[in-house]
């Protein structure tokens, strides 16, 4: 009875030393990577994805050397339960367990979205879509969703002026509705309670301040002149002039060619400020903080014209007939 206790002993002594010499082992190759980092991919690991199907994936890619001791590792720490979907940027100079955390913990690879000041929705749904987040069409109907603009707090029809310019990243599985809520976080960020009050004391809801700004961010080609520019607006509308601005009406042509006519700066539409008066019902492009700056503190002057000088300058007069000259001297080259 004493020599079979002893073998018992001995056989469990044995099987303890290799679960421990395994688990070592198991250990150590969870912290050895499979290479120098000569290897690196973004790796998709789909929702509701297998781990066996990921960790062959990995194998194969050459980013983990022992797929089994990996799932092993995995499943004896819980890993394998709380992967997160998502695209990650992983390299072979990772170690197994380093790799594991990064799922783990979502840090997803994220991708640039760049907006320049200026771009209007359609600009915008093609650069989302340059990127990889989706298609073309899929953005732009949800930025011209009055349901969702609704729903994110903003009295307009559209998102149109309210995408804020800035370079964003996402991962690359972002929906429009997750870009579209960034960017109006970063309006909001933007577009403080000073610039609210500032609203109110010149008279303008914080909407009819950002069509303003759409519409001097795409008239300016200095931005020193952004401040001027304001100031002819903002005299026109004191005085109930129409503000013949010519990017409104290339705004409310259908299928714009590039080429503006003497027909359609006559034909009305919501957006043809030679025809109508005041503002447009809303803003043309989505500007940036020198736009919205320039619409709420316009530069004191009696400017109420402004022609191009054709090199990005314009010339300002306070009367028509100087403006006439201008227009004479600088776009029809008479002198």
């Amino acid at each position: 009875m004493k020599k079979l206790s002893v073998a018992v002993s001995i056989v469990a002594f044995l099987l303890l030393a290799v679960v421990a010499g395994v688990h070592l082992n198991i250990v150590a190759v969870a912290n050895t990577p499979a290479g120098n980092g000569s290897v690196e991919r973004a790796v998709m690991v789909q929702s509701g994805q297998g781990f066996k199907a990921l960790s062959d994936m990995l194998y194969h890619q050459g980013l983990i050397l022992h797929p089994f001791k990996f799932r092993l590792f995995a499943r004896f720490h819980g890993y394998d339960k709380l992967i997160k979907a998502g695209e990650y940027m992983l390299s072979n100079a990772m170690t197994p367990k380093q790799i594991l955390q990064i799922m783990v913990e979502g840090k997803v690879l994220l991708h640039r979205l760049t907006i320049p000041e200026g771009y209007n929705l359609t600009q915008i749904a093609q650069a989302v879509a340059a990127a990889g987040f989706g298609t073309e069409a899929d953005f732009f109907k949800t930025a011209t969703d009055p349901e969702f603009v609704h729903a994110m707090g903003l009295d307009a029809q559209t998102f149109e002026g309210y995408l804020f310019p800035d370079t964003y990243y996402f991962a690359i599985d972002a929906t429009p509705k997750d870009i579209i809520r960034a960017m109006i976080k970063r309006f909001r960020e933007v577009f403080t309670a000073k610039w609210k009050n500032r609203a109110k004391a010149v008279g303008m809801t914080v909407h009819q301040v950002i069509t303003l700004a759409s519409i001097i961010e795409k008239e300016t080609g200095v931005a020193s002149e952004r401040p001027i520019i304001s100031s002819v607006f903002h005299n026109r509308l004191k005085r109930k002039m129409r503000l013949e601005s010519d990017p409104t009406v290339i705004y409310g042509i259908e299928d714009y060619n590039g080429n503006i006519t003497r027909k359609d700066l006559k034909s009305p539409t919501p957006y043809n400020t030679y025809t109508m008066r005041g503002l447009p019902p809303g803003p043309i492009s989505n500007c940036g903080v020198k736009a919205i700056e320039a619409a709420l503190y316009p530069a004191h002057t009696k400017y109420l014209y402004f022609v191009s000088k054709k090199d990005g300058t314009h010339y300002f007069s306070t009367n028509f007939k100087e403006h006439e000259r201008a227009v004479r001297k600088y776009q029809l080259g008479r002198y």
